[in-house]
């Protein structure tokens, strides 16, 4: 293992035969002199597309180099592939994201990672899985999976509302016949509700949530900004810890009307922020 080194590539698991892969973005040399915080990341692109090396064509366009500006403030950082819907329904995905987790906790000692300050951070699809891990939303109740905070950028958070919230102008919504929601659960969120509820980070908010932080452009066409003013009102119900950053005219990818990145970079390093407020407090 070189200091600054990105390993990519890496096999994590493998369900039903299906290689999963990660790159692994290790801090450079002198960022820590003892075990470092580390923070997982899962890609968006509606659980249908998508890549672990992307945030989005929009925000990579940006050339804001994410993974790259994590790992130098003193991160060991992970982005994982998970099963797409046409793979897999849900919750085939949360499964890959919490394996990927636990992947990293197991190989702690080899990459200097701090067991107890692994973090997950998610964008759009992915901030959906982001915060399911968060939640423990898996069941399974052990350890190995588990996170200390999220940073989850514009996520579906409630599947069975997410289409009654959408915007006027909205591209797409939850309630569209073959909608990328009803693909995660292999039917309709309003014919089988109770499907929707199982995938919806909401149905899992509750006292033992760790601090989250949410990012949401008030302008999203494709996830509703109430997605994330929803889930910040109940995290805060439950007494967690919640920060929550409202875009002004931010469209999904924070695309502005000006198409400059001054959203995406102001959120990066408003999400960087967090992670080292976390990691030094614990």
């Amino acid at each position: 293992m070189t200091a600054g080194q990105v390993l990519k590539g890496i096999e994590f698991s493998r369900p039903g035969g299906l290689p999963l892969l990660l790159d692994l973005y290790l801090p450079a040399e002198g960022t820590s002199h003892g075990p470092m915080p580390a923070v997982a990341h899962f890609h968006g692109g509606g659980w249908r597309v998508g890549e672990r090396s992307s945030l989005g064509p929009v925000t990579d366009g940006f050339s804001l180099t994410p993974f790259e500006r994590v790992a130098a403030a003193g991160f060991v950082v992970v982005s994982a592939d998970y099963r797409m819907s046409s793979q897999a329904v849900f919750p085939a995905q949360l499964e890959d994201a919490t394996a990927a987790v636990s992947w990293l906790r197991a190989n702690a000692a080899e990459f200097h990672v701090d067991p107890g300050r692994i973090y997950a951070w998610g964008d759009s699809a992915g901030g959906h899985l982001a915060c399911l891990v968060g939640l423990g939303a898996d069941g399974s109740g052990t350890p190995a999976g588990a996170v200390a905070a999220v940073a989850a950028w514009y996520p579906p958070t409630d599947l069975v509302r997410m289409g009654a919230q959408a915007l006027p102008d909205a591209v797409a919504t939850a309630d569209d016949p073959g909608s990328r929601e009803a693909l995660l659960i292999g039917a309709q969120p309003a014919d089988a509700p109770d499907k929707a509820a199982a995938a919806s980070p909401l149905s899992y908010v509750g006292g033992n949530a760790p601090p989250f932080f949410l990012a949401h452009g008030t302008a999203d066409r494709f996830v509703p900004p109430a997605q994330s003013t929803s889930f910040a009102a109940a995290l805060e119900a439950a007494g967690a810890d919640v920060e929550l950053h409202l875009i002004e005219g931010a469209d999904h990818m924070w695309l502005l009307p000006d198409k400059s990145p001054a959203a995406a970079e102001k959120v990066l390093d408003a999400t960087i922020d967090f992670f080292r407020r976390q990691a030094q407090a614990s």
